[in-house]
């Protein structure tokens, strides 16, 4: 169980603590509910390369990583489609140095053509080199493009192309800045050697200061229900062929979210699971196979994908994905209980990082309910194989499958 607790500043920043006096360690994220679907269809990209932005330097400290590193932190961050989490972990006694970082970035970043500049070629050449010049690199773009057709999902986090990036100009930043980076469109949590009354202190000092103005509502497309199988067949310079298919589920807010990421648990959790064992072990139809949900606030994926053995075709290899879906008609006790142990197990494991239970905090908050985050077990164990087959029969139908046939030359 992860204790904390809450409490909101006047500038509406949301602030979460969880006190662990045993570690001389604290945990800093900052989460901002600002991710790539927040961006233009013409400005693609921007979430990701404001993550670099960040630091490049504020408006009172030229150089964010150099100021942790002598205070003995370390730090990272990272953007998903919906949010934006950056973190940092560093001495108790010295956790006044990341307050005064992320409340001078929050406050304002050091707008200048040369940061903008050498952060957007860092971007560029990331571009490059996993997306273009990488094998398999414009998978995810094929992926996002044929299962979204209205929603800002359609095109993943890096951008849907360099030139929307080297087009980026300092206007572009700056109105991006102030539309998602304040106060009240972020998380603030901590983790370790803290208490609720220090962090109070220091929140009053760093972070109440700083004007926010109300949190922007948001008026997304709503992607529509599927009514027939799309198949999409690309052929590439790649060692082996691909299969991915894709089908839509609810999002992340969704109750019934935990049954899907169980499914995927029955297929692929370890090597007992049933696609590993039955499609890799004992028909050699794969290489390696795999399936998962891709965690999204609006309507998701629950996702399988695999590399297809050199002498078996994509269709043979989607053929014997879909005689597995048909099994989940039959989920036994046993199956249940093996991944309701293994998640109550990678749960605990978790929570034993003051790192890992801060992002856990600002993501349930994220959701809706932080407070969530101590019934995830339970929530699993509340699951019957009755439920998790009538969501299968529900889910892997046909109609609602994209099936991207990914064939190697």
């Amino acid at each position: 169980m992860i204790l904390f607790d809450r409490f909101v500043l006047p500038n509406e920043l949301k602030v979460l603590v969880n006190t662990d006096m045993s570690t001389p360690l604290v945990s800093m994220v900052v989460l901002y509910d600002v991710g790539a679907k927040d961006e233009d269809e013409e400005h693609t990209g921007f979430a990701h390369l404001f993550e670099h932005l960040m630091f490049g330097g504020s408006v009172n400290i030229a150089n964010f990583d150099e100021a942790l590193q002598l205070a003995g932190g370390s730090n990272n961050a990272y953007t998903t489609n919906d949010l934006t989490c950056y973190y940092c972990t560093l001495p108790a006694v010295n956790i006044e140095t990341a307050f005064w970082l992320e409340s001078d970035r929050m406050l304002s970043l050091a707008f200048t053509p040369k940061s903008l500049e050498v952060q957007r070629s860092v971007v560029i050449e990331e571009f490059k080199e996993h997306y273009l010049n990488a094998p398999y690199g414009d998978l995810y773009h094929l992926v996002h493009a044929l299962n979204y057709k209205v929603h800002p999902y359609r095109w993943p986090t890096i951008g849907k192309n360099v030139e929307q990036i080297e087009r980026a100009t300092m206007e572009d930043v700056r109105s991006f800045f102030a539309a998602h980076y304040y106060p009240a469109n972020a998380i603030l949590v901590l983790s370790g050697g803290i208490t609720t009354e220090q962090v109070q202190q220091l929140c009053d000092k760093w972070f109440a200061p700083i004007p926010s103005p109300a949190k922007l509502q948001r008026s997304l497309p709503i992607e529509p229900r599927r009514t027939e199988y799309v198949r999409e067949v690309v052929e590439r310079d790649v060692p082996s062929s691909l299969l991915y298919m894709s089908f839509q589920m609810p999002g992340r807010r969704s109750k019934d979210y935990v049954i899907y990421d169980m499914l995927t648990d029955i297929l692929s959790l370890g090597r007992g699971g049933r696609l590993n064992a039955e499609l890799v072990r004992k028909q050699g139809l794969f290489s390696s196979v795999d399936a998962s949900v891709d965690g999204t606030i609006e309507t998701g994926l629950v996702s399988i994908s695999g590399m297809v053995m050199e002498d078996v075709t994509l269709e043979e290899a989607e053929e014997g994905v879909w005689k597995e879906l048909g099994r989940l008609s039959r989920i036994s006790e046993e199956e249940l209980r093996r991944i309701q142990n293994l998640y109550e197990t990678d749960a605990l494991y978790q929570e034993l990082r003051s790192s890992r239970r801060a992002e856990l905090l600002a993501e349930y908050e994220l959701y809706g309910d932080a407070n969530a985050v101590n019934r995830r077990v339970q929530e699993r164990a509340e699951v019957t194989t009755q439920m998790l087959e009538a969501c299968a029969a529900t889910t892997f139908t046909r109609e609602n499958c994209r099936s991207l046939h990914y064939r190697a030359k």
